[in-house]
């Protein structure tokens, strides 16, 4: 509870200012429209890359905690710098004439550092947690265990369902404030959003099943290499016997080994047990010299890993054009709702009421009934989770292209193409696409937590989630890029600050043929992909009549 109080509370900040900062940036700050959009994918994309750096530091030297209550801490400070420059108006440029948008007067370099200082602190603070806060929640359930297994499998739904919960809190009632009281007044809200968030993960501190970091995942991965390149010459042995494990540990102990696959077999001889080693090569951690097998598949899994989280980045490039263009797409629509004005940016509030809706279904009636067909404790595999979702993703950017044509032709029909005024068209034509998008990241986001969590190692679970978070870092670079390339292109399909002369549909539907390609890649890539294997090598406190203690392995699949 005290891990989804804190994901609830962080993300209200983080993604209130995820779908509204396009409005800061561009009313506030006098950024173009392509400015705006690039300024907001990149602190996205940096706030999510960086959640590999939260990762090796929580698995190398900190405990999954103290990374969240850590990063915790720069966020709190970049939301508050953010807060004071919004506050006082010489910290900022001259607010543009609406008449001479042309002729508005750009940021200075000071103003500019001080608003890129706010935001990339905010960023390096959520990678943090990001990184670290799912790994410390699913480590509070055994995976060996059947029943655990079962809550875990719940965990990820639920830790969605509570990034929904924020979510939906942040694009209504801190946008609100935003739009209403000012900016100073939401980025302060925010910044105490995540200092309470803190202090709530604080409080339950002494309840924490904690990992104790076990050296650099990093470094185990690079040793693997090394040591495979040193003994390129030697023949790689068939028997699993004769590559080097550890089987002599300290009485009752239980740990798991990674049994050997026959996927990147050239990698086996970072294992092989040559004469010439000594005793101090044959420590747990591995060595320059010799590599444990578990170390061996280790390296191996996050190779296997990387072709999928590669084949999902498109769909997060997808997502960074709806938290864009749809927020632009709503200023030029009638936001009326019974007589109240809806905030442009709390448009994406329509998915995520469908997730808030569709979480508990899913989770309470979905998975137990999948589950008794395939008898899998999530209902299904988390790479067929993440494929539904790119299937929907695909069919949401093409239903934005229809909405969008539509949009355009009202404007053409009342004469409006050049008139600031809002079209005598409801906002609400845009929840079609984005609800159907919510769905798809219901599938996808959850999967790939599940999915990096459940395949990397013990001694990598903070890593393996930060790298689930890259397909969105990724996604959100690509998006700039991708804008800036259809613009050359296409001869300015996105070039004017005018949407109504704009050719977005022609945008959404080249996104949906793309993400038609993008899925078929992603099925090679998953129907290559083989789980992980796993022994669970329980050492008994008995010992035999030579001393050594009596080992049993338990070998299950994943």
């Amino acid at each position: 509870m005290f891990v989804y109080g804190m994901v609830g509370l962080e993300n209200m900040a983080f993604l209130s200012m995820a779908v509204s900062l396009v409005t800061y940036f561009y009313g506030y700050m006098n950024f173009s429209l392509t400015k705006s959009a690039t300024t907001l994918t990149n602190f996205m994309g940096t706030a999510f890359l960086g959640s590999l750096f939260g990762g090796f530091i929580s698995d190398t030297y900190l405990s999954r905690f103290k990374t969240c209550i850590l990063f915790a801490s720069f966020e709190v400070v970049g939301y508050a710098l953010l807060a004071v420059q919004a506050h006082f108006q010489q910290l900022r440029p001259i607010p543009c004439n609406p008449s001479l948008v042309n002729q508005c007067q750009s940021a200075e370099s000071g103003q500019e550092a001080i608003l890129f200082t706010g935001l990339y602190l905010v960023a390096f603070g959520t990678s943090g947690v990001k990184a670290a806060l799912p790994s410390l929640g699913a480590d509070q359930f055994d995976e060996r265990d059947p029943k655990e297994a079962e809550s875990l499998a719940s965990f990820f739904n639920w830790y969605l369902f509570s990034v929904t919960i924020g979510a939906i809190f942040g694009v209504t009632f801190v946008v609100w404030i935003s739009s209403n009281l000012g900016w100073a007044w939401g980025f302060s809200v925010c910044s105490i959003s995540v200092l309470v968030a803190a202090l709530f993960l604080l409080m339950g501190k002494s309840m924490y099943r904690n990992y104790v970091p076990e050296g650099s995942p990093i470094l185990r991965i690079l040793q693997v290499f090394v040591v495979a390149i040193r003994n390129r010459n030697i023949p790689i042995p068939e028997m699993s016997e004769e590559l080097h494990e550890l089987h002599d540990k300290e009485a009752g102990v239980t740990t798991d080994i990674l049994l050997r696959t026959n996927q990147f077999r050239c990698l086996d001889r970072a294992a092989i047990i040559s004469t010439a080693l000594d005793l101090t090569d044959l420590r747990p951690s591995g060595s320059w010299k010799l590599c444990t097998v578990t170390q061996v598949e280790e390296t191996k899994i996050l190779i296997r890993m990387l072709p999928i989280i590669l084949s999902t980045v498109f769909m997060n490039t997808c997502l960074a054009q709806l938290q864009t263009f749809t927020i632009q797409q709503s200023t030029t629509m009638d936001r009326n709702l019974l007589g109240f004005q809806v905030p442009g940016p709390s448009i994406p509030v329509i998915p995520l009421v469908f997730m808030f809706l569709l979480i508990p279904v899913y989770d309470r009636i979905l998975v137990p009934l999948m589950r008794r067909f395939t008898g899998i404790p999530t209902g299904i595999r988390h790479l067929q989770r993440i494929g539904v979702g790119l299937v929907l993703s695909a069919i949401s950017m093409a239903v934005a292209g229809v909405v969008e044509t539509h949009r355009k032709s009202v404007a053409i029909d009342n004469n409006m193409v050049d008139s600031p005024g809002p079209l005598p068209f409801t906002v609400f034509w845009l929840g079609f696409h984005y609800a159907i998008f919510g769905v798809a990241d219901m599938f996808t986001l959850v999967g790939l937590l599940e999915f990096f969590y459940e395949e990397s190692s013990s001694g990598m679970k903070s890593l393996g989630t930060a790298i689930s978070w890259c397909s969105l870092a990724f996604g959100y670079y690509l998006s700039s890029i991708v804008v800036e390339v259809v613009n050359k292109v296409s001869g300015g399909w996105l070039a004017s600050n005018n949407l109504n002369r704009d050719k977005l549909n022609y945008f959404y539907w080249l996104l949906a043929g793309l993400s038609m390609v993008n899925l078929g890649v992603y099925l090679k890539c998953a129907s290559w992909y083989k789980y992980k294997k796993v022994g669970m090598k329980q050492i008994d406190a008995g010992s035999n009549d030579d001393g050594t203690s009596e080992g049993k392995i338990q070998i299950s699949n994943e």
